[in-house]
């Protein structure tokens, strides 16, 4: 009869064939393998553990993946055979990624070994249905790597992206097939600014001031028991500079924006883990939000009680992230809401209006002098006075014009005197 330790030395001499012979190992049952390979390394290998690192953390994103992502980028081009390369449009750099599959190998305060490894896995329809990376090391270095070690990664990972910060545009648009991941996103190099809106002076120096008090009352928001968050209405007819508003705000704050098409919402579930994935100091940008099918509140028990067909997502969940618990995920964030017709979100549900939802109501007007000396300025650099100016106040108060309109006719000639005599014949003209 075999000793035990004559059966553990039978095992180690199959665990040994069964590597070095492929044709074996593809005949043998997974389970016997895993089981034999789990005994070769419980009494012949140095214990190992194993932490997993995966894209998604509960309702909201896994910091962590983003952390070891970026962390990796350092260590790849040394220690991987295989990189994936990527430069975004206007990007000074390429970037380099680990691949699906590739091991990095790391060392941190004489500790050798520590093995990354990014996994995809992908389900039978062949889109990705998982993605993680893992990180094995040996036993005896758990507290070193757990209270040291992934402080150092989340400490570089941190330096690594203020070295590379921009701001970035987030779309949901590219995102299927990927799993956990519910933006994607490209760098946000919108050029205005609020010194180049073509908007009235005194609203644009009470929007920079109520956006200075928002991001420098951390302590007072939390003093008297409020989310720190701020809601935004843009209202006014198309080409008054809404759009352009909002890429001044980002510039402003250094803030990143999240643009939401509410069309694409199936439930008020997705629309919760949606808000969820978005970071702090962030703008989330809901256009034309009196253009989505939203359902007032009886409207909505109505289809409850009756089981009739259900909304995509319903005016009560929109509320509830605005301002209700699900609020509070989250810290110095924005929300902005755009529409050309105020009077329909009126009709809808005056609650969507108040304060606490949308706190302040900016009216973007057709073009005014000083709106219009500002894109003579940009456009012509004219930051005087000019001997057509008086002749273009009279008539822009008495006809609409939008910014966008007056800055297609400012683009017609470099010539100043030409550009304005051609802006007095289509203010004349509209």
């Amino acid at each position: 009869m075999l000793t035990f330790m004559e059966m553990l030395t039978s095992l180690t001499t199959a665990a040994g064939a069964i590597v070095l012979c492929p044709l074996v190992k593809n005949l043998l049952p997974s389970s016997f393998l895993n089981n034999l390979f789990s005994i070769y390394e419980e009494y012949f290998c140095t214990p190992k553990i194993t932490l997993f690192f995966r894209t998604d953390c509960g309702l909201s994103d896994n910091q962590m993946y983003d952390v070891a992502s970026t962390y990796l980028r350092t260590k790849i081009v040394d220690s991987s055979k295989y990189l994936n390369v990527g430069k975004a449009v206007r990007q000074e750099r390429p970037t380099f990624d680990i691949v699906p599959g590739a091991e990095v190998t790391d060392s941190f305060q004489g500790i050798k070994g520590l093995k990354w490894k990014l996994h995809v896995e992908k389900g039978f329809d062949g889109y990705e249905r998982l993605r993680y990376f893992t990180l094995s090391f040996d036993k005896k270095f758990k507290e070193v790597v757990l209270e040291s070690y992934l402080a150092e990664v989340i400490s570089r990972s941190k330096a690594i992206q203020e070295a590379e910060r921009a701001l970035k545009l987030y779309s949901r648009d590219f995102v299927c097939g990927t799993p956990g991941r519910e933006w994607s996103s490209i760098i946000l190099e919108h050029p205005t600014t609020f010194e180049k809106l073509a908007m009235d002076p005194v609203q644009k120096r009470m929007l920079k001031d109520d956006l200075d008090r928002f991001v420098n009352r951390k302590e007072w928001y939390k003093k008297v028991g409020k989310a720190w968050k701020r809601g935004y209405l843009l209202y006014g007819p198309p080409g008054t500079g809404k759009s352009s508003l909002i890429a001044a705000m980002a510039n402003y704050l250094k803030f990143d924006v999240y643009d939401l098409d509410l069309s694409s919402i199936h439930s008020d579930s997705a629309l919760r883990r949606i808000f969820l994935s978005t970071s702090n100091r962030s703008i989330m940008v809901v256009e034309d939000i009196d253009c989505a099918k939203l359902e007032d509140r009886e409207k909505e028990e109505k289809s409850a009680q009756l089981i009739l067909k259900k909304p995509k997502f319903s005016l009560s969940g929109l509320l509830n992230f605005i301002d209700g618990l699900w609020s509070s995920c989250g810290e110095e964030r924005i929300i902005v809401f755009t529409t050309n017709h105020k009077e329909k979100l009126e009709k809808l549900d005056p609650a969507l209006l108040r304060p606490g939802r949308m706190d302040m109501h900016v009216h973007m007007s057709y073009l005014t002098m000083d709106g219009f000396k500002q894109l003579v300025s940009n456009y012509l650099g004219i930051n005087g006075d000019h001997q057509l100016f008086e002749a273009i106040e009279a008539l822009l108060k008495n006809k609409n014009v939008t910014p966008a309109e007056m800055a297609e006719e400012l683009l017609k000639s470099e010539d100043p005197n030409v550009a304005l005599r051609g802006v007095v014949e289509f203010i004349e003209q509209n």
